[in-house]
């Protein structure tokens, strides 16, 4: 573990997903703490997204920006909204210099698959139709995500691939959860790493899932073509149960032709960017966004 991240493990939250309304608090109050994102030098708007239902989306828009990601945030599928993503949502628009679209999609288990797919694609109809009005090159829009996000992330690319939906020219897949079967080796032996571990993941899926057969577009690592996607980065983390099925996907989208940029950071456990005093964190944080700049670029 690197030791600066070491610290701060004592003072993380208990991986517990088993009461989503304490989950969601508790996710709240360490929003609330966390270091704001400089939104001064950019238009931040809200909105509503027609879909099965009204979907809120919160908008980041730097001056001169380039493109546009439509950003699904994470926490298990069951907690997050627009508020607790803000410190994340701004910052990624910030460092990337592009207009993000930050997603309030409907949780679990509440409102289990396939509702947070559904307002997540929704939003990505929403922001091809509305790309002029945001200065937005309607072939610079990209999807991405962490954790539970990125499992949508990559469910987004797939159905546009496989519905004629919006050309996507990228996905950032940021220690995608992908996999309900949990079979990996990473699944298998870190059972009780920090934020995240085995019990924990089971419960995201069991609140996602509901009474669903698993799809890809529910597990996305359940796809067998991965081929005319968009090209890909993946970040993974060294000590985290989600590690094995994202380097196995970065791997088959390689195999599919699908260009991907992959990096696997040494020391690491599941979320923890979040201490941003950290180099490691800030390395991370700092690439995510010259990745969004340079696949971004007009």
């Amino acid at each position: 573990m690197d030791p600066e991240l070491e610290a701060f493990i004592p003072l993380f939250p208990q991986a517990d997903l088993s009461d989503p309304a304490a989950a969601r608090k508790g996710l709240a109050e360490l929003a609330s703490a966390a270091a704001p994102p400089d939104t001064s030098q950019m238009d931040v708007t809200d909105r509503l997204v027609p879909g099965e239902t009204d979907v809120p989306v919160r908008i980041y828009r730097p001056r001169r920006a380039q493109g546009a990601l439509v950003w699904l945030h994470g926490g298990g599928f069951v907690m997050g909204d627009l508020d607790t993503e803000h410190p994340w949502a701004g910052r990624i628009a910030e460092l990337a210099g592009t207009t993000v679209i930050s997603v309030g999609y409907r949780l679990a288990p509440e409102n289990p698959y396939p509702a947070g797919l559904d307002d997540s694609y929704a939003a990505l109809l929403w922001t091809a139709e509305h790309a002029a009005e945001f200065g937005v090159d309607r072939a610079r829009i990209a999807v991405g995500g962490h954790s539970a996000g990125a499992c949508l992330a990559a469910a987004v690319a797939l159905r546009a691939r496989d519905q004629d939906g919006p050309p996507l020219c990228f996905q950032l897949l940021n220690q995608p959860e992908l996999d309900d079967r949990m079979q990996t080796w990473s699944a298998r032996n870190f059972t009780d790493t920090p934020w995240m571990t085995s019990a924990k993941q089971a419960t995201t899926w069991r609140h996602y899932l509901g009474s669903a057969t698993p799809t890809a577009y529910a597990a996305p690592a359940r796809a067998t073509d991965l081929s005319g996607l968009p090209p890909a980065y993946v970040a993974t983390a060294e000590f985290d149960p989600l590690r094995d099925e994202a380097l196995d996907y970065a791997q088959r989208l390689l195999q599919a032709g699908v260009g991907v940029e992959l990096h696997q950071w040494a020391g690491t456990f599941h979320g923890s960017q979040a201490i941003l005093s950290a180099a490691v964190s800030q390395r991370q944080i700092s690439e995510v966004g010259q990745v969004l700049r340079r696949a971004l670029a007009g």
